[in-house]
Order: C-alpha cells, then structure tokens, then sequence
C-alpha cells in the first residue's frame, strides 16, 4: 500500500480558511462528542511555515472513552481511523493513508498533549528565530525521509522538546 510521501509546501493563506470548513464539517457530524474547542494545530496554523499540506485539526474531547462512538461515525464521514497513540489520541487521516488533506486527532480538553500543541503552535506563530529554526529542520528531515514519514516526526520531536522546556 502506498503511504503518503513527505513533500514541504510553502505556506499557502488558504490553509485557516480550509480549517475553518472542516471545523464546521465536524460539529455538524460528531459536534456532540466536542468538548473544549477545536483547534488548528501543526504548520499549517503558522503564518509563512513551510509544511505538508494537511491541515491538523486537535477536537477536544472529555474522555478517550467517552468519544469512542465518534470514531465509527467519522469512518462513516470518510475519515481513516488509525490506532496510533491510543493512550492519548483517536488519531485519524482524510480521504486516504496515501493522499491526506487533513489529519484529525480527538484528544482529551486540557489533557499534558493538548496544552503542548497549544503552547508549541503559539511559540511558532510568535517567535520568528524558533520558526525559522523549526522550517530549516523540516526541510533537512523531509529531504531525509521523504518515504518514510514516522521517521520524519519523530525526528522532530526531540526539538520540540527542547522548545517546550525553555519556554
């Protein structure tokens, strides 16, 4: 099965506004299981950051548990279920694993992972100097692993890291 390359896009101004269409989708066929917000997250939610060209959506939830009904309504929208980080996340990709234009992760309100990419989205949108450091690793780790996008975030993540700790 072909699985979706790594491939960086310079920063297209459409991107919130695709957000905006896919949250409105997404209170009308699971609004009930929201709880908290629904958040624009990854680099298609900073302004002039290079990124894949899928728009990550974080939809608070109360509970793992309790939004597990979601997740058989969401396939049924054309939504790809995948069992990834489980003990934080239902993690899920449209249309396809192999063409994806959105990425959508139902993550507990207020939960360590959701505070995190909030306060990661907001250090990038405000600090020119990590954002810049953070576009640079991207192209150097999509040049890298361009096939194999697990290793691509991964090797991210120890940036992040570093990021959330000093801030």
């Amino acid at each position: 099965m072909k699985r979706a390359s790594v491939i960086l896009e310079k920063y297209d101004p459409s991107w919130p506004e695709r957000f905006e269409i896919e949250k409105n989708h997404l209170i009308a066929i699971v609004g009930e299981w929201n709880f908290g917000g629904i958040e624009h997250v990854g680099s298609t939610a900073v302004p002039d950051m290079v990124a894949k060209p899928v728009i990550d959506v974080m939809f608070g939830v109360k509970s793992l548990e309790g939004s597990k009904p979601a997740i058989e309504t969401l396939v049924e929208h054309g939504y790809e279920y995948w069992p990834y980080k489980t003990d934080v996340m239902h993690w899920f990709c449209k249309p396809s694993d192999a063409f994806r234009t959105h990425h959508l992760h139902l993550i507990p309100f207020e939960s360590p992972l959701w505070k995190a990419r909030i306060k990661f989205r907001d250090i990038l949108r405000s600090d020119k100097i990590i954002a810049t450091q953070y576009a640079n690793l991207k192209r150097k780790l999509a040049t890298s692993y361009k096939e194999d996008r697990e290793t691509y975030t991964e090797k991210k993540w120890p940036f992040v890291q570093q990021v959330l700790r000093r801030t």
